[in-house]
């Protein structure tokens, strides 16, 4: 089964989720700014894509700023602000039997498929 974390207002989701569709996949769609992961979801995320919290937010977002997020962030404070804020998430990410890769672009995910 694979599972996207899509936010259909975004062209590069969209494309990915097109993508993926037309290689026939099974793909369960959640919406992840309406159904936000829970701390472990976001971690085991974390594990399959190999990556630090901040390489998977949304730095440019409003809310990174007011927050006063930064690199130097500590890791826990970082998923919190991810968990409290689904937005900073970045998107869209593909999950396939253990791996997981952010589709930007959106052919990067291709490799799991």
């Amino acid at each position: 089964m694979t599972e996207i974390w899509h936010n259909p207002r975004c062209s590069k989701s969209r494309q990915t989720l097109a993508l993926v569709e037309e290689r026939g996949e099974d793909v369960t769609v959640r919406r992840y700014l309406d159904d936000a992961p829970s701390e472990a979801e976001l971690r085991a995320v974390l594990t399959a894509l190999d990556a630090a919290p901040i390489d998977i937010m949304r730095k440019g977002e409003k809310v990174f700023k007011e927050l006063g997020l930064s690199a130097d962030t500590p890791e826990d404070e970082l998923i919190a602000a991810m968990l409290a804020n689904p937005i900073l998430i970045e998107r869209p990410i593909v999950l396939k039997d253990g791996k997981a890769r952010i589709g930007r672009p959106p052919e990067s995910v291709l490799e799991i498929l």
